[in-house]
């Protein structure tokens, strides 16, 4: 009966708490035409307190959308844009020397911001990775022997270019593993595409007007870590990532041979926190089997190695994890 309580007044807390995201949706509506999925996947990482990997080709507004956003929350937003010659000293700052004082002095980098777009990332080397993973999972930057704590909200939206592969380095397995979620942006429909048109010849263009402090989302994201999951759902997410390691166990013999391995402890860990954020958008203070399902994809796309075999007949990690969530007992 208190179990009864507590979700009825978690609830009524979701409830009051999550009128902003209506109007940050309806905000993105007026410049971000189309892309519904891009926008909740940028909310679910917002309010979950993790980052998004964007793949899709260029000129799909993902640029757009972070800035869009950061604007609507009236947050501090940076740009870089990741090139073989770039510098860890580019990403994160460097200790500039002052003739006047007579000493080094911080000059922080493009990643003291609260919404970073980190462009291209994969076209960046290796020294640059791992000064970006620091930041992104530390959330602090370590510049000579200061370390210093990073804004909140933290968001980093990085983007891939799917086609071009010239000149990329490919991010290594322990970065990849850090984003939360790994999104596949895809063209729009014609009808989104005749607006977007309209929109972008209009002789006037609307200005974004900040509809929320950065402090009313740390609120949020205090609310998201309070919804309950029961024990069932934590067992089903358990059993999906179980099922990427061990896919003969739960009657998946047919993916042993097309995994190289699975989904790693923070895939379950990242799975629940974006199962609560989703059951948050929808104005619930609970967590149920159809919120796991709804950011399964995008929360394990990027979490399971892929055989020779897998690869030599286009088996992908979706049409993996769609098998996975087929078969895989719901609670």
């Amino acid at each position: 009966m208190s179990e009864s309580v507590n979700i009825r007044e978690l609830n009524e807390i979701v409830a009051a708490k999550s009128d902003f995201t209506n109007l940050i949706v309806k905000g993105m509506d007026q410049t971000i035409v189309g892309q519904k999925h891009l926008v909740e996947s940028l909310l679910i990482a917002l309010l979950s307190n993790g980052h998004v990997l964007l793949e899709g080709v260029p000129g799909l507004a993902k640029t757009l959308a972070i800035k869009t956003l950061s604007q609507l929350i009236d947050a501090k937003y940076s740009r870089i844009q990741f090139t073989p010659d770039l510098l860890p000293a580019d990403v994160i700052g460097t200790m500039v020397y002052s003739v006047k004082n007579e000493t080094f002095q911080v000059k922080r980098g493009p990643i003291f911001a609260n919404f970073v777009l980190a462009d291209e990332i994969n076209r960046a080397p290796a020294k640059v990775q791992s000064a970006l993973l620091e930041a992104m999972q530390e959330r602090q930057v370590t510049i000579g022997d200061n370390t210093f704590p990073l804004q909140e909200p933290f968001l980093v939206m990085a983007t891939q270019n799917p086609i071009e592969q010239e000149g990329t380095y490919p991010l290594p397995e322990a970065q990849v593993d850090r984003f939360l979620l790994k999104v596949i942006i895809g063209y729009p429909t014609r009808e989104d595409e005749k607006l977007i048109i309209r929109q972008n010849i209009a002789p006037v263009h609307r200005n974004i007007e900040p509809l929320l402090k950065p402090e009313e989302v740390l609120e949020a994201q205090k609310v998201v870590k309070q919804i309950y999951i029961d024990e069932k759902i934590e067992r089903y997410i358990v059993d999906i990532v179980f099922a990427t390691r061990f896919p003969a166990d739960y009657g998946l013999d047919e993916l042993a041979s097309v995994i190289s391995f699975g989904a790693s402890p923070r895939a379950s860990i990242s799975l629940a926190r974006a199962s609560r954020a989703y059951a948050f958008l929808q104005r619930r203070g609970f967590v149920v089997p159809e919120d796991v399902r709804a950011v399964c994809h995008d929360v394990l796309r990027h979490r399971i190695g892929l055989t020779y075999e897998a690869e030599a007949n286009n088996i992908n990690t979706d049409e993996i994890i769609s098998t996975i969530l087929d078969r895989v007992q719901v609670p």
